[in-house]
C-alpha cells in the first residue's frame, strides 16, 4: 500500500499554492490527498475530497452552508467532515502525515482534526496566526506550526520558500528513521518545583524496578498532556503526586488544567497513587499581576515572574471534596497517601505557607468525602518531600502492578 499524505485546507477560490505543495510531496514518491473545508467559492485546484463531500459528511450540505451565511455553523459543521473523512482515511489508507495551511479560521478547522491523531504521527501546519499564542490551537498534541508570514493565498517569492520548506519539513519527519530502543512501561508522574524531592526519590525507586517514568510538570498545559496520555493508552499507572492544578482551577490561577484534570486515569481503570502535593497554593504571574481581591493574601514571590498565594481553610476543604468525588469515579485500584507534615516545601512547620487550620481542612474534606470502599487511604506521619512517603508511593504502586 502507497504511503498516504492528508493535505487540508480551506480552498474557497484558491488553488495554486495547495497544488504547489502536493507536488512537491508527490515528487517524493507519496500519494497526496487533498482536501478542502472552504465553503466560498470553487478552486482553482480540483481537490481529492471536494467541500460538498465534507459538507455532507459534516450533517449539511455546500448549498445549504452557503445559503444560511452563518460562518460559525459552517466551521462547526466542516470541523466535523473533515474529522470523519480523516478518520475514514486513516483505516483505510497507510497515512503518514498531514499538512494543513490557512489563516486563523482555517488553521481552528484543520487542528480540530489534528488533535484527533495519534501522537508521533507527524502534523504540521502552516498558518498566519502561528507567530502568536498557539496553546488553543494545538492543546496537548504534537502539532508543528509554523509561521506562513504572508497569508495563504496564492505562490509569491516569499510563500513559495516558506511552502516548500513546509512540504520539505513533513517530509523529513515522515521519513525519519527512529532509532528502536527496549520500550520500558511507561509511569507518570506529577511534579511541582516544591514536589521536586519527592519526584526525585519515587523515580529512583520506580526506574530500579524495570519501569520509565514520564515526569509532567503541574503547569496546566503539564496536567493536560498526561491527562491525554493516558487516555491514548501510553501509561501504564500513574503517580500523581502534584494535584496543585486543582487549586489554579478552584481559584482562578493561571496553571489550571481545566475541569477534567485527575479523571483519564479514573476512567481508564489503571493503578494510580495519588496525593496532595502543592494544594496548599495556587499560581499567579509577576507580583503586579495578582488580582486585586487576593491583595490582602498570603503571597510568595516564587520568582520575578511567579507568585504563589497560600489556600484559604474554606478552599482546602473544597479541594478535599473535589479530589475525593474525583477519585470515587475510579474503575481501577486507586491509593491516596496524605503528607501529614506537609504537601509542598514551603508548608512544612515555620515556612512561610505553613497553615495547620488549612491543612486539616485539607485532609477532614478528604476523610469525610473520600469513599473507601472505592479508594485505599494511607495517611503518613511524614513531609510529601521525606524520602519515607516517596518510597512507601512507589513500592505501593508497583505492588499494584505486580499483581
Amino acid at each position: 500500500m502507497k504511503k498516504t499524505v492528508l493535505l487540508i485546507g480551506t480552498l474557497d477560490t484558491k488553488g495554486d499554492e495547495y497544488e504547489y505543495v502536493r507536488d512537491l510531496i508527490a515528487l517524493k514518491g507519496f500519494e497526496v490527498v487533498l482536501i478542502d473545508g472552504g465553503v466560498v467559492g470553487v478552486p482553482t485546484v480540483t481537490p481529492t475530497f471536494s467541500a460538498e463531500e465534507v459538507a455532507v459528511l459534516g450533517g449539511s450540505s455546500l448549498t445549504a452552508l452557503r445559503d444560511q451565511h452563518d460562518r460559525g455553523l459552517a466551521m462547526k459543521v466542516m470541523s466535523k467532515g473533515i474529522a470523519k473523512l480523516v478518520n475514514r482515511l486513516c483505516m483505510e489508507r497507510d497515512v503518514v502525515g498531514v499538512m494543513g495551511m490557512g489563516g486563523s479560521g482555517g488553521t481552528a478547522l484543520i487542528t480540530h482534526t489534528m488533535r484527533q491523531l495519534p501522537i508521533g504521527m507527524p502534523k504540521l501546519m502552516v498558518s498566519t496566526v502561528a507567530s502568536g499564542d498557539v496553546h488553543p490551537y494545538v492543546g496537548t498534541k504534537d502539532i508543528t506550526m509554523m509561521y506562513s508570514v504572508v497569508d495563504v493565498a496564492g505562490l509569491n517569492k516569499i510563500s513559495r520558500r516558506i511552502l516548500g520548506n513546509a512540504a520539505g519539513a513533513l517530509i523529513g519527519m515522515v521519513e525519519q528513521e527512529i532509532p528502536e530502543v527496549e520500550d520500558k512501561p511507561i509511569i507518570a508522574a506529577s511534579m511541582f518545583g516544591v514536589t521536586t524531592t519527592c519526584i526525585e526519590n519515587l523515580k529512583t525507586h520506580i526506574e530500579e524496578n524495570g519501569y520509565e517514568l514520564l515526569v509532567f510538570h503541574a503547569t496546566g498545559s503539564g496536567g493536560q498532556g498526561m491527562e491525554s496520555l493516558i487516555s491514548d493508552g501510553f501509561i501504564k499507572a500513574v503517580a500523581d503526586v502534584t494535584t496543585t492544578e486543582l487549586c489554579d482551577e478552584l481559584v482562578g490561577g493561571v496553571l489550571s488544567a481545566g475541569p477534567h484534570r485527575l479523571e483519564a486515569a479514573a476512567r481508564e481503570g489503571i493503578p494510580q497513587v495519588v496525593s496532595c502535593g502543592a494544594l496548599d497554593m495556587v499560581n499567579f504571574g509577576a507580583m503586579n499581576t495578582v488580582p486585586s481581591q487576593f491583595a490582602d493574601r498570603t503571597l510568595y514571590e516564587h520568582n520575578a515572574n511567579v507568585t504563589l498565594m497560600r489556600t484559604t481553610p474554606e478552599e482546602c476543604a473544597e479541594l478535599g471534596k473535589i479530589l475525593s468525588e474525583k477519585l470515587n469515579e475510579t474503575t481501577g485500584p486507586t491509593t491516596l497517601f496524605l503528607p501529614l507534615k506537609g504537601v509542598s516545601a514551603i508548608d512544612g512547620e515555620g515556612q512561610l505557607f505553613d497553615s495547620p487550620e488549612a491543612t486539616e481542612a485539607l485532609f477532614t474534606s478528604i476523610r469525610k468525602h473520600l469513599n473507601q470502599n472505592v479508594v485505599e487511604l494511607i495517611e503518613l506521619d511524614r513531609h510529601i518531600n521525606d524520602p519515607e512517603f516517596a518510597a512507601a508511593m512507589a513500592s505501593h504502586l508497583l505492588s499494584k502492578l505486580n499483581k
